[in-house]
């Protein structure tokens, strides 16, 4: 009986987790929920097939089916497209900062007739902001765009304190390319070698 109510909230707790991620790789997943090795997440996973969709993409892929939707209340239909990279890439930032309960996906920061911006995520920590921005496809001009953006929030008074960006990109060298449109701003940059995307 409690084995059972434990696998329960076990299988809760990954599609809570996919609710709110979107899409979550079998390793992003069994860091998450501790799932010990590789043999046991995929036993574990394979259990709640009946919950879930599988992509391969190096390793299995998971998001939320129809009945994994309802199950949880999730109202966001996800479908197979080229921005699973995306949403791993900023799953494995989540991750690397401890999984902030403040994390929000897809923020939109506007000042009326002046600016509007969608940050990939934000999260507060100890009173300050995170913006987490994702350059995974998108031109380095976009990225410069979206960055006069932000400054123009800061000049509007939108952030109290300036907030610190986090990236994540795809190769060193964009990483220095990200370094060097972002000078003036507090920012870390990431490439996903640093992590196990």
């Amino acid at each position: 009986m409690q084995a059972t109510v434990a696998k329960e909230q076990r299988q809760e707790n990954i599609l809570l987790s996919l609710k709110k991620l979107g899409f979550l790789s079998r390793s992003q997943i069994q860091r998450l929920h501790r799932l010990g090795g590789d043999r046991n997440a995929n036993r574990i996973l394979s259990d709640m097939s009946d919950y879930l969709n599988t992509v391969r993409l190096g390793e299995n892929i998971y998001y939320l089916n129809a009945t994994g939707r309802e199950r949880v209340g999730a109202s966001k239909v996800l479908k197979k497209t080229h921005q699973i990279t995306h949403h791993l890439m900023r799953n494995s930032l989540y991750l690397a900062h401890g999984c902030p309960s403040t994390w929000k996906s897809e923020v939109k920061l506007a000042v009326k007739n002046e600016v509007t911006v969608i940050a990939d995520a934000i999260f507060t920590m100890a009173g300050r902001y995170y913006i987490c921005e994702v350059d995974n496809a998108q031109k380095m001009n976009e990225n410069r765009a979206k960055l006069a953006k932000y400054r123009r929030l800061f000049e509007l008074g939108v952030f109290e304190r300036s907030p610190k960006f986090i990236w994540i990109t795809t190769t060193e060298y964009r990483r220095k390319q990200l370094a060097k449109i972002c000078e003036g701003f507090d920012a870390r940059i990431y490439t996903r070698g640093d992590f196990d995307v």
